[in-house]
């Protein structure tokens, strides 16, 4: 740092002069004394004390021509992806510095207009990029042209490299370092902003690679499905050796994706139909519909879990349609637990003395057994709460039924055609698909890597629909964290001390996809189970759009305590950055000339004139949004650890042999190295079956079970 206010880097470097008259005269003191009439011992000592002032003096020249070079253009940063560093207490972000008021001041001195020949390109420059244009199509001079179009040290006047930008806005500081942000900063979660083709992805990629070596549980939520995101993620997991723990869930690739049941797991029966009536719409006369959906949602799971069976998108869809055989069979299971041994008489009894035209409206049509049933358990006067539920929807007319569960028809329909139909609604009982099932209290106790592709730029919805599922299980498995921990068996760990909480580094490409009621959580409570949520999108209105809500995607953005901001083009975007930095004061050198005559005959004095230079002192913004809108790809400004401003770029990317070159090469590789809990259903006593008979009351079926 100068010890002057004014610095003055964007001048000559006249240092050179007295560089060169310094070892000039230290050689001939050397070679010559004689000609410095100096005996030669004290020729010697005076050369070396010239020496050492010529190369403080050429240091001094150096650092104004780096500093005036990297004005022009940066050097080149480049990193293979096996040589990002890697530490257990600290999170590699890149090559940086720590953004003071000297950086303020000497970002302002660019914008002089006397300074601008130090700044921008020079004519040369300027010449090469016209003739590189102009002689392309001309047969000799197209050679010529090319050679001017190659980045290479070899040639002088190459071209920037294609990042944009204003290289200024990293220039201001020469002596760069590498920046790490504190491990612990990472359950205060990150939320990184950035238009589109600007680094979002190479930063993630630089993040989930010491996230997977470090041996976090890593889940990676990608919407648009990016195959280069997903074998970069598989290649990272192979090179630390975690290939056998890799699950690859993707919409837009059915044939090779794992299988993953969207309401299968939970920790109240409840959160079945909120999963379900969450992607409906809410707004005016549908928040009706919305509500009489999720209640019948509810009957259905809770009748299914009472049979026990698992609920899924196909059983949801099939009984919704039509409860009457859901209802048939969970009342000729209550009969077997609580009935006489002859219901089945009294029952075939009933139905032989029905007649449909004595039915009430709502009822004719159905099936006369299922009539039976109802009236035969109305007599037994048995009270079962999913039997009621039952009966109460069973009892509709079916008719009114369609109407008020409309709304839920459409999202159960795109949720249950195709081959998509068979990821998200799993058949544990076929065997002859070899595709894995996971779960995620599963993935987590085996410390395991999943990348989730939702393919939304196909279906939108389905990928909303899937996405807002996957977020309210891991919803629910952060509060069993929280709860039990991570042991298979909550009721054996009870007595014991608890294990170490695990640490869950979730990455979410495209947040503005993303974000519903059900993220909303995952960052304001679930870092207490060691959920860690890394959050990129472009825009923060993008996040408002999506949530209605401006004071809803204020509560969102109070639960990331880092920021890191890449080239944004909204103005309200950049000031989520600019408007968290103080006022700085920066110095302007003022030149002041003038002249007085004097009108005194006797004086002796004609005129006076003076010329001065004055420093001023002004206060601005320590960074302003228009300068973010000016960064180069591949750079940034950080927020870290409590409001410490960070100036970053990351490094660019290197080819990596270790990727594989299709999806297909990831598939057959999972497919060989996969272990998987496919046949949960052989085992004779699960635990979940054995905390629901503690925990559940005495009057209810089935109403509550753990997350497994």
């Amino acid at each position: 740092m100068s010890r002057h206010p004014i610095e003055a880097l964007l001048r000559q470097p006249v240092e050179l002069w007295s560089t060169l008259v310094a070892f000039a005269t230290a050689l001939i003191a050397v070679l010559a004394p004689w000609a410095l009439m100096m005996p030669p011992g004290i020729a010697y000592g005076a050369g070396a004390t010239l020496a050492l002032i010529g190369m403080i003096r050429a240091r001094q020249a150096w650092r104004v021509m780096r500093y005036q070079r990297n004005m022009r253009r940066l050097p080149t940063y480049r990193l293979a992806a096996a040589k990002i560093p890697l530490s257990r207490h600290k999170l590699f972000l890149g090559k940086g510095f720590r953004w003071s008021q000297q950086h303020t001041q000497r970002l302002r001195d660019t914008l002089r207009p006397e300074v601008q020949g130090y700044v921008q390109p020079g004519r040369l420059y300027r010449w090469a990029r016209r003739k590189e244009v102009a002689w392309e199509s001309v047969a000799v001079l197209g050679l010529l042209a090319r050679f001017l179009r190659t980045r290479s040290g070899w040639n002088p006047l190459a071209p920037l490299p294609p990042v944009g930008g204003k290289p200024a806005l990293h220039a201001v500081e020469p002596d760069e370092q590498d920046v790490w942000m504190d491990i612990g900063e990472r359950v205060g979660h990150t939320l990184v902003l950035g238009t589109t083709r600007v680094g979002k992805t190479r930063l993630a990629e630089i993040l989930i690679a010491q996230d997977i070596r470090r041996g976090d549980v890593v889940i990676v939520f990608d919407p648009k499905g990016d195959a280069d995101l997903l074998r970069r993620v598989y290649a990272e997991a192979r090179r630390a050796g975690r290939a056998k723990a890799f699950y690859m869930f993707h919409l837009g690739f059915p044939e090779v994706s794992a299988r993953y049941n969207a309401i299968g797991n939970f920790s109240r029966i409840t959160e079945v139909a909120t999963r379900v009536a969450n992607q409906l719409p809410s707004e005016g006369n549908s928040a009706a519909f919305k509500e009489f959906a999720w209640r019948f949602v509810n009957i259905i799971a809770r009748a299914l879990v009472a049979l026990n069976r698992r609920p899924d998108y196909q059983q949801v869809r099939r009984y919704i349609n039509d409860i009457e055989p859901l209802f048939m069979e969970y009342a000729r299971a209550h009969l077997r637990r609580h009935g006489e041994e002859d219901w089945r008489e009294k029952v075939a009894d009933i139905a032989a003395n029905t007649k449909e035209r004595n039915l009430p409206n709502s009822l004719r049509g159905r099936n006369l057994e299922a009539i039976a049933l109802m009236r035969h358990l109305q007599e037994r006067d048995l009270y079962d709460p999913v039997l009621d539920g039952l009966v109460s929807a069973f009892k509709y007319d079916k008719t009114y039924f369609d109407k008020i569960v409309s709304s839920v028809g459409p999202l159960m329909e795109k949720l249950t055609t195709g081959k998509i139909a068979e990821l998200i609604s799993p058949d544990y009982l076929n065997e002859a698909d070899p595709r894995p099932i996971f779960e995620w209290m599963d993935v987590i106790r085996r410390k395991g890597i999943v990348y989730v592709g939702l393919d939304a730029l196909t279906d939108t919805t389905v990928a909303s629909a899937v996405g807002n599922s996957m977020f309210a299980d891991l919803v629910s498995v952060a509060g069993h964290i929280y709860k039990h921990g991570v042991e298979a068996d909550p009721i054996k760990a009870a007595g014991a001390s608890p294990p170490p909480l695990p640490t869950i580094s979730m990455h979410a490409d495209e947040f503005n996809e993303l974000i519903g009621d059900e993220f909303i959580p995952l960052l304001n409570k679930a870092g207490g189970a060691g959920f860690q949520v890394t959050a990129y999108t472009q825009t923060w209105s993008d996040v408002e759009a999506r949530i209605g809500s401006r004071a809803k995607a204020g509560q969102v953005a109070g639960n990331f305590n880092t920021l890191i901001m890449l080239r944004v083009k909204e103005l309200a975007t950049a000031e989520m950055l600019t408007d968290q930095l103080p006022k700085v004061e920066v110095f302007t050198l003022m030149s002041v000339s003038g002249v007085d005559d004097s009108s005194e005959p006797g004086s002796g004095v004609d005129f006076k004139s003076r010329n001065e230079d004055r420093i001023s002192v002004s206060e601005v913004p320590m960074l302003t949004p228009a300068e973010l809108i000016a960064l180069p790809k591949g750079q940034a400004f950080a927020l870290l650890e409590g409001g410490q401003l960070w100036k970053i770029r990351m490094p660019l990317p290197t080819i990596d042999a270790g990727m594989p070159a299709t999806l297909s090469e990831i598939a057959n590789e999972m497919e060989r190295t996969y272990i998987t809990n496919d046949h949960w259903y052989r085992i004779e006593e699960p635990w979940w079956v054995a905390v629901s008979e503690v925990t559940k009351p005495a009057t209810t079926t089935g109403q509550e079970v753990p997350n497994g």
